[in-house]
């Protein structure tokens, strides 16, 4: 099963996050299929940025969204030129 969540980067104590698309059972920054966006907490306000065409065709093919990044895109829905994921 294909899941969308987050992948940490970023050094100790300053995290950064990349929105990947990954095999479930491969690790937190295992090797995934596709980046689809960033999220950095530390900025204020935090900064989000997500290929909502991108996540729209992801999920349009069974992949599912996990709890946090269902949050990030409830709060950042997609511009009036872009389609909602």
């Amino acid at each position: 099963m294909l899941m969308i969540r987050l992948a940490r980067f970023g050094a100790k104590k300053k995290p950064f996050y990349r929105v990947v698309v990954i095999e479930k059972e491969r690790a937190r920054n295992g090797r995934s299929l596709e980046v689809i966006g960033h999220y950095n907490p530390l900025s204020k306000p935090a900064a989000v940025v997500l290929q909502h065409d991108r996540l729209e065709y992801w999920t349009k093919n069974g992949a599912q969204m996990s709890d946090t990044v269902k949050r990030l895109v409830a709060q950042n829905p997609a511009a009036a030129g872009q389609p909602a994921a």
